[in-house]
């Protein structure tokens, strides 16, 4: 690599969103662009988070490209080295590792408005680029709380995305902090072989069983034969998926019978009334992702795991204390407490036009033009940018409609022609926004009752999408000139104000 290189496009991150960012500019006729990774392999949330019994809570079939479907899949829900194993799988039939960047993490992006281009400076080197698509996305930064004391504890600590294989949990003490999806995966996964398992519980979540199976050889062979039927099978996932959308957006007290499920799921497992009344949610299901075990409520049901009903609060040595005032001695605390969502870490490192950074812009909420631009950003595009999650379906659907929008962006940039850049106005930014907000005040989301990651630190929900699928890829299907300012380049509008004075 030269010590700077001038790029048309850079991804930032090679997950799901900017792996399929680079098929999609390859695609389109692009091939002057880099995908900046950081780390030394593809794989994004599913190459950091490799902790016991990682796997995805959404169907293998659904949790794909639609353009490299996967007749293979062994299971219907896939574990972690599967999805890696798959979007290394995508690297190499795209042929896309001539443009990544390994250990290349971005430590400062900034405008430069004479130029019309990002300047970046990288662990790897410096680049230029035309063009910045942001695809580092939400579940990349873990988040663990400033516990009092925890710098002193003697025994081993860390978070689940960032597992230590190193150490061997056999015949330990262990406090798992958290109860969230990753959670509910790992204390299954090592309550067999830990001396003892203290749960920090501070919610309890909704738990329905997961139906998961082996994916016959037959199946897998017919979807090899016939590539329509992986095709169908997809579509029906999905669909059931679009219908169920209605119950979390406009009308939440539908989802009690769903609440009765899971109140069944537990009863099968948790025998002891006490236990029971401790995970027992009192808001409303879907307030929270709803998780998929049937293993975690049999895993507390044992007789070497303490559930404590509140949040770590201190550390005292080797002694953890819950904000009951509950004490347990632990050899090791794995933290399952989520990651950096609403304050994203990379919008300290964007500087726009104007000086500000990204999270100075955010600072009353992060908000974006169809989830993927930012006023005073030109030229900026997030992949799974705000209110562009979801609840009950695959982030893969709505990670290709803002593929959709990113093509589009280029094609427009193309037919504008010479050193242009695109800025979305602040009054398109503000109205996307006031109409996304408006829709979430019915949703299950907001008034379920319950406190959830989906919130920033106002109480706003800049997270999830409060609609279809169907509803956000039509959204985002064309980029609409009338919502950015056209920029040039001075050197630019100097030569068009010429050529009108000599006319």
């Amino acid at each position: 690599m030269t010590e700077h290189e001038h790029v048309r496009v850079a991804v930032i991150g090679s997950g799901f969103g900017g792996l399929g960012a680079a098929v999609r500019l390859r695609r389109e006729g692009v091939t002057d662009f880099v995908v900046l990774e950081r780390a030394d392999s593809v794989g994004g949330t599913w190459r950091d988070n490799s902790y016991p019994g990682c796997a995805c809570d959404v169907p293998s079939h659904l949790y794909s490209f639609s353009f490299a479907p996967n007749p293979d899949w062994p299971r219907t829900f896939s574990g972690q080295e599967h999805i890696r194993g798959y979007l290394e799988h995508v690297t190499d039939v795209f042929r896309l590792r001539p443009h990544i960047r390994f250990n290349s993490e971005v430590k400062m992006m900034t405008w430069d408005a004479e130029r019309l281009r990002w300047d970046i400076e990288t662990s790897g080197g410096s680049y230029s680029a035309d063009l910045v698509v942001s695809a580092t996305g939400p579940l990349s930064d873990p988040k663990v709380p400033d516990i009092p004391g925890l710098d002193s504890f003697p025994g081993k600590v860390f978070h689940s995305a960032r597992w230590d294989h190193d150490y061997d949990l056999r015949g330990k003490r262990v406090a798992m902090v958290g109860t969230g999806a990753s959670a509910i995966q790992i204390v299954p996964s090592i309550q067999p072989e830990v001396a003892r398992l203290t749960l920090f519980q501070r919610t309890p979540p909704w738990v329905m069983p997961r139906v998961d199976r082996a994916i016959s050889g037959a199946e897998r062979a017919l979807h090899r034969a016939l590539p329509f039927t992986t095709q169908a099978r997809r579509g029906l996932l999905w669909g059931l998926r679009e219908l169920q959308v209605q119950a979390f957006t406009k009308r939440p007290n539908e989802l009690g019978m769903v609440e009765q499920l899971a109140k069944r799921n537990m009863a099968r497992s948790i025998k002891d009334p006490a236990l029971r009344a401790k995970l027992t949610p009192d808001y409303r299901i879907g307030c929270k992702r709803i998780l998929l075990s049937s293993a975690y409520y049999p895993a507390l049901a044992q007789p070497n795991v303490d559930v404590v009903t509140s949040g770590l609060s201190e550390v005292r040595g080797s002694t953890v204390v819950g904000a009951d005032g509950s004490t347990a001695e632990v050899d090791a605390i794995v933290f399952g407490t989520g990651f950096h969502v609403t304050d994203m870490p990379i919008a300290d490192r964007v500087v726009g036009a104007d000086g500000r950074t990204l999270a100075e812009a955010w600072q009353g909420g992060m908000q974006a033009l169809r989830g993927a631009s930012a006023a005073g950003f030109p030229n900026w595009m997030t992949i799974i940018g705000p209110n562009t999650g979801l609840g009950n379906s695959s982030m893969i659907l709505m990670i290709e409609s803002q593929l959709n929008y990113m093509a589009d962006y280029v094609r427009q940039l193309d037919v504008l022609g010479g050193r242009v850049a695109l800025d979305a106005r602040p009054g398109a930014v503000d109205g996307w926004n006031r109409r996304v907000q408006e829709r979430m005040k019915r949703t299950v989301w907001n008034t379920g009752g319950c406190t959830s990651w989906y919130l920033d630190a106002s109480g706003r929900n800049t997270t999830i999408w409060p609609g279809t699928t169907t509803e956000f890829r039509t959204a985002t299907r064309r980029v609409n000139l009338a919502e950015y300012e056209v920029v040039r380049a001075p050197a630019e509008k100097k030569a068009e104000k010429s050529e009108v004075v000599d006319a």
